[in-house]
């Protein structure tokens, strides 16, 4: 992968996640959404937290509580999952300079940039559901059968 931001991808993962496993009725914890993506918890709350500010995830507290989605998975592109996980992300002021890196590089990686939002502008958090089932993933049932006798 060319251009390649590991909270962005984060975000993406958690994303398809919540939708994969919650939808927008049922909730899954942080801990479970860490323990699939094979993280520490306390690693993903940040950006949990940026999620639910932004709107795209929901916060529900208590003891059923967790985190949803915030609106239909069809509405949420792939684009605003990035730019809402990169937005307080620092730009790196310690990098490369130089005539070459002003005129040639930067320009490049922002053209580049450009391309790659614009493909995630075509795609949402249900093209990912859909390729997910696509490739055998069985989706937990929506609520779990109780038997009492």
């Amino acid at each position: 992968m060319i251009v390649r931001r590991d909270r962005g991808m984060l975000a993406v993962l958690i994303m398809l996640d919540v939708a994969f496993h919650a939808g927008r009725t049922s909730t899954v914890s942080a801990a479970d959404i860490a323990e699939r993506a094979g993280l520490a918890r306390r690693g993903i709350e940040p950006l949990l937290q940026t999620l639910s500010r932004s709107g795209l995830l929901e916060s529900i507290r208590g003891p059923r509580g967790g985190y949803r989605l915030g609106r239909p998975r069809r509405d949420i592109h792939l684009d605003e999952v990035m730019r809402t996980a990169l937005s307080d992300d620092a730009v790196a002021e310690d990098g490369p300079n130089g005539e070459l890196q002003d005129k040639v590089v930067d320009p490049l990686w922002s053209e580049l940039d450009q391309g790659f939002a614009a493909q995630l502008r075509g795609l949402t958090v249900d093209d990912l559901v859909k390729r997910a089932e696509a490739a055998g993933l069985a989706r937990p049932l929506a609520e779990p059968i109780t038997f009492s006798i």
